[in-house]
């Protein structure tokens, strides 16, 4: 018969922890790449969030300006009304070119009332596009975070040789990636953590 050589305690216990060490390693790289695609999305959110504010901002001072001028545009018409009920009225040539004055005046001011209305449908658009980065922004920096600590505690299982904190570490990534899901899909609001 063959002798079999049987290792030692010694080498088994190493080749484990060996093992070990390279589940870990590879476990912690995982938690890396999902830390660096939900800061990503995270900062793209934060972009969107910022850009769609001052969108926002700015088609709320075009409308400002729509409402001056559309209110400019009254108050000339009317007191060109009231012109035309005065002395100048009288004079028919005078009487007519007041009252198309007039009536362009006014013609522009409701076509200013009517932009303003196409204004304030795309602010509104742009606001609800704030929003809904605003609430996407807190999960993805919850993920971020425990991401941060999954790949700390993973760090701290290879040393220690801790399965205990390994699965602890993916508890936390877990976690972390479901906040990450939640960022990038937003299948639950999180009011409570704005």
């Amino acid at each position: 018969m063959a002798e079999i050589e049987l290792p030692e305690v010694e080498e088994l216990e190493e080749a484990r922890k060996d093992a070990f060490t390279r589940r870990v390693a590879l476990t912690t790289a995982i938690f890396a790449v999902l830390l660096a695609i939900t800061s990503l999305g995270g900062s793209n959110a934060m972009k969107e969030m910022l850009l769609a504010q001052q969108q926002a901002s700015n088609m709320w001072a075009y409308y400002q300006a729509k409402v001056i001028r559309e209110h400019l545009y009254r108050s000339q018409a009317f007191l060109l009304e009231a012109m035309a009920a005065g002395p100048a009225g009288g004079n028919p040539s005078g009487q007519q070119k007041i009252q198309e004055a007039r009536s362009h005046l006014l013609q522009e001011a409701q076509r200013f009332n009517q932009e303003k209305k196409e204004i304030e449908k795309d602010a509104r658009q742009f606001e609800a596009e704030r929003d809904l980065n605003q609430k996407k922004d807190p999960s993805f920096d919850y993920a971020e975070v425990l991401l941060q600590i999954a790949i700390v505690l993973a760090s701290i299982a290879i040393i220690s040789q801790s399965p205990r904190m390994y699965y602890f570490a993916i508890a936390t990534a877990i976690l972390g990636g479901a906040f990450s899901v939640n960022g990038f899909f937003l299948l639950v609001s999180l009011p409570f953590f704005r």
